[in-house]
């Protein structure tokens, strides 16, 4: 109906069962801004979390209010949110991408190549299925990755043989 992924659903769920929990099993209508604003404190402070995820505990409170509820609450929206400090992404070096494959298993050595080259998440790469690669083209096809979309990532050409050794073996 709202088209979130399982693992959203799955999240969001976790997080109002907190909220409720925490406010001794109390209806979240009969709840207010004070008690919203106390949880997401609780967990900031005392808990000690990280913005990313007391932005997904906020996001899941404000669908229970406006989608779940349908209670319209113009402050939730006016709630800041964290802000992640801002980072340089590390870049790893050939040598140490090769190092880091090599202490992969064996039988996942491809999958976590396939990961890395293409840019697939593990559900995507779970999911893969053998008419979703194209070798003429070299691309695959993603089928309902994140936000249940379909993307085509290019296919390293590095992996070519390999997969489709792994295609013959197992058939």
């Amino acid at each position: 109906m709202h088209q979130y992924s399982y693992s959203t659903e799955r999240t969001y769920i976790q997080w109002i069962r907190r909220f409720i929990l925490f406010h001794g099993r109390v209806h979240p209508r009969d709840l207010a801004k004070v008690e919203v604003e106390s949880f997401l404190t609780h967990l900031a402070v005392d808990r000690n979390i990280t913005p990313s995820t007391l932005n997904q505990a906020l996001a899941a409170l404000v669908f229970l209010y406006s989608k779940v509820l349908g209670v319209n609450l113009p402050w939730l929206n006016e709630v800041v949110r964290a802000t992640r400090p801002s980072r340089l992404p590390t870049v790893l070096t050939k040598q140490e991408v090769f190092r880091l494959f090599a202490k992969v298993p064996h039988g996942q050595r491809l999958v976590v190549r396939l990961m890395y080259g293409t840019g697939m998440r593990v559900l995507e790469v779970v999911r893969l299925r053998v008419l979703d690669i194209d070798f003429s083209s070299g691309f695959i096809l993603v089928r309902e990755g994140k936000g249940r979309k379909d993307r085509r990532a290019i296919l390293p050409m590095t992996l070519v043989d390999e997969l489709r050794v792994q295609i013959q073996d197992s058939e």
